[in-house]
């Protein structure tokens, strides 16, 4: 149990207490050029910092950008292999189609990829119908998983993004959709595809990506495109060069693929991910009372990424602070402190410190043997 406030203590030992990087002359702010778009906004995934942002938290329609949550909450709830009865409501669902018929039987992994790839709006009819029982449930089960993202200003009506009043979103929160989406491995997978072949359904159907910087950005590996006519032109868009991922969002924005290229070139040249402290590695040692093994190796639970601008002056300050006095037992990754990170006064990152390894306590047999070298002292 963590103990209480009260207890809590700086360590005496700070390791590393400034972080010093070669100053180097700075650059110019990048310009990221998106005056076409209503609405935009650039992540960097690992550090979740924003790079650019215009309009970012305006609530507006995202068209089939819809179906990245769509996707999302598919793969969270079946499996891929899963067979699907098309419903009727699917069939003939207006805008984009994969032609899906009555009653025909085709694999998730197949709906997904058409919807993704081709943008199927019956697709997603389909899913929602298998995985929530209805359109309606489904929605429900999108706004609960962005609830649990802690999305404030997006709102879902439609698995697939048909105009509705209620049904909107936000250029920033798009992105936080789409990182989260990224990190499941087969969601990537799919988005990343240009072509795709179906196995099964009523006959063979064949899905190009709609997205063309998979073919003309270097890096790119997603993610959905968009258009109705109350949302305009719309992209959700993810590239990933020399270990920085960013991804985006371009609302209404008519030259949208070309806008996202320039979007993910500046900022490609501009800024790279500096590793401040690593996973693991050993931050200070500390004596742990009532123990023989007295000396205790912690270390970092997690690495602190920072996002910084390429050839820019860098100073680091590390703070770490032990809950209280460090006494056996001890458990190997059991938390023991906090590290923090400051640029300037910005907290850039921070993570718990600890435990390297298991600690035992003195025992019975410790005392009597403590006992019996002072009797025969």
């Amino acid at each position: 149990m963590r103990p209480n406030a009260s207890l809590r203590l700086f360590a005496v030992i700070m390791i590393a207490a400034v972080v010093a990087f070669l100053a180097l002359p700075g650059r110019s702010e990048p310009v990221f050029a998106a005056d076409s778009a209503k609405a935009m906004a650039l992540m960097e995934c690992e550090t979740g910092a924003f790079i650019a942002e215009k309009n970012a938290d305006e609530r507006l329609p995202m068209a089939s950008t819809t179906k990245i949550m769509t996707a999302l909450v598919v793969l969270e709830n079946c499996r891929m292999d899963d067979m699907v009865f098309v419903p009727d409501e699917a069939v003939g669902t207006e805008g984009s189609s994969v032609y899906l018929q009555n009653n025909e039987r085709i694999s998730v992994e197949d709906l997904l990829y058409g919807l993704m790839l081709a943008s199927g709006n019956d697709a997603a009819v389909a899913l929602a119908v298998h995985v929530g029982g209805s359109t309606e449930g489904f929605a429900a089960l999108m706004n609960k998983r962005a609830e649990e993202l802690g999305l404030e200003n997006t709102h879902f009506v439609t698995p697939n993004g048909l105009n509705d009043p209620e049904h909107y979103t936000t250029a920033r929160e798009l992105c936080m959709i789409a990182r989260e989406a990224i990190r499941n491995e087969a969601f990537r997978a799919i988005v990343s595809t240009k072509y795709h072949r179906t196995a099964s359904g009523a006959h063979e159907r064949t899905f190009k990506n709609k997205n063309a910087l998979l073919w003309d950005f270097d890096g790119a590996f997603g993610v959905k495109t968009g258009y109705t006519m109350a949302a305009g032109r719309c992209l959700v868009f993810g590239a990933e060069r020399d270990g920085m991922t960013l991804v985006g969002a371009l609302l209404n924005c008519r030259p949208m693929f070309e806008t996202a290229s320039e979007l993910l070139e500046t900022a490609f040249e501009t800024y790279e991910n500096a590793r401040i402290v690593s996973a693991g590695s050993v931050i200070m040692r500390v004596k742990v009372e009532n123990s023989d093994d007295c000396i205790l190796e912690i270390a970092a639970k997690d690495s602190i990424i920072a996002l910084l601008k390429k050839d820019a002056a860098r100073s680091f300050r590390v703070e770490t602070e032990l809950y209280g006095p460090v006494a056996a037992p001890v458990k190997a990754g059991q938390a023991l402190g906090r590290l923090r990170v400051f640029s300037s006064e910005e907290l850039i990152g921070e993570t718990e410190l600890i435990a390297g390894a298991d600690i035992r306590e003195r025992d019975i047999l410790w005392w009597f043997r403590l006992l019996f070298k002072r009797m025969t002292a």
